[in-house]
């Protein structure tokens, strides 16, 4: 039973609201730098209104003046683009068969292989990154879509969440498939993927976000600047001398960075919650 008091309800609006403004505040703060001149973003305090320059900036993010080695900032976003999605798709399709495999099928060291998943947990890339990067350089992977993705596929915890809900799956739905003539694959296909439909879909949020902002594995991995990502694009442009940084355009390509992510979370807000939260399958 829920009351609803109306001072509650007030002070709950109050905290959200409180919240809501502490978390939005450093975004409002560069899209306002986005559409100032450098000199102006220098000069403290800088306004907490938009200035004129909004289509200058962002036209200069996009028109070449925002190049990073020679490089457009379109070029940079197909490339955080294309590992994002790659890193999500491929840790989700690793990570539901393997749980699979491990709850559906009985073979020896089963229980084993699993726990051996599950202490990769403990063994990030930033702790595996030497022996990692001399494979991927082993397999002359440098500067390669597969070797900025491959190595950040695997996920424990996505297994591990995959695990989780197949077990809930009821005896009764295995052996009516099995009565059907289900085999492994139709019952795969057929009941167990639409059944995680919701749960794929918000994993892919958090893992889309994940690989969109992913730094220190693309810049050890990338020598060529057409490989490289939004964010090692962006650490590029600042200059160690705040005179030579042009604050305007990193604060445009900063706001641009943060569209796909943004968009990906609200056009799957309604699966990604529900994902999260609904228990009844």
């Amino acid at each position: 039973m829920i009351e609803r008091r109306p001072l509650g309800v007030l002070l709950a609006h109050f905290i959200l609201i409180i919240g809501i403004l502490i978390v939005a505040f450093p975004i409002y703060y560069t899209f306002v730098a986005s559409t100032l001149t450098t000199p102006e973003i220098m000069a403290p305090p800088m306004p907490l209104v938009p200035g004129p320059h909004f289509l200058e900036n962002y036209g200069g993010a996009f028109g070449g003046i925002g190049t990073i080695g020679g490089v457009g900032v379109g070029r940079l976003l197909l490339n955080t683009l294309v590992v994002a999605l790659a890193i999500a798709v491929g840790k989700i399709i690793i990570s539901i068969l393997s749980a699979y495999a491990i709850v559906f099928f009985s073979f020896p060291g089963r229980m084993l292989f699993f726990w051996m998943i599950f202490i990769t947990l403990m063994l990030p890339v930033e702790v595996r990154i030497l022996p990692t990067y001399q494979v991927i350089v082993d397999l002359g992977l440098i500067d390669t879509y597969t070797g900025l993705t491959l190595p950040l596929m695997a996920s424990a915890t996505a297994t591990f969440l995959f695990r989780q809900f197949f077990m809930t799956i009821p005896d009764e739905l295995i052996e009516a498939a099995r009565i059907d003539g289900a085999g492994p694959m139709r019952f795969f296909k057929d009941i167990l993927l639409p059944l995680s439909y919701t749960n794929i879909a918000a994993l892919f949020v958090i893992l889309f976000i994940y690989g969109w902002t992913q730094y220190l594995w693309p810049l050890l991995i990338t020598n060529d600047n057409n490989m490289n990502t939004i964010i090692i694009g962006l650490r590029k442009m600042i200059s160690f001398v705040d005179a030579d940084t042009q604050w305007n355009l990193i604060m445009a390509i900063t706001i641009l960075a943060m569209l796909p992510p943004i968009a990906v979370v609200v056009f799957m807000q309604r699966w990604f919650v529900k994902g999260l939260v609904d228990s009844e399958k």
